[in-house]
C-alpha cells in the first residue's frame, strides 16, 4: 500500500494525502469485514463499491477503523 492503512486506534485527525484507488479501498473495506467475521454478501459488496467510489478515503478508513476496533474490543 503507498496510502496509510485502516487506523487501529483513536482517530483525531484526518490521515495524510495520498487517497487509495475505489478499487483498492473497496478491497481494504472487505478485507475488514472478513478479518471481523463478517462474511459479505453481494449486497454488502454493492455497499461496499457505493462508499469508495461516493466517500473520501478517510471517510472510508474511519468506517474500517470501527470495524476493526470493535472485533478487538477496544
Amino acid at each position: 500500500m503507498t496510502y496509510d492503512p485502516v487506523p487501529i486506534g483513536p482517530i483525531d485527525s484526518p490521515g495524510p494525502d495520498g487517497s487509495p484507488t475505489a478499487q483498492q479501498q473497496q478491497a481494504e473495506l472487505i478485507a475488514v469485514l472478513r478479518e471481523a467475521g463478517v462474511k459479505p454478501g453481494s449486497h454488502d459488496a454493492s455497499v461496499a463499491t457505493w462508499l469508495t467510489t461516493t466517500w473520501e478515503w478517510d471517510t472510508v478508513a474511519t468506517i474500517a477503523s470501527w470495524i476493526k476496533r470493535a472485533n478487538q474490543g477496544d
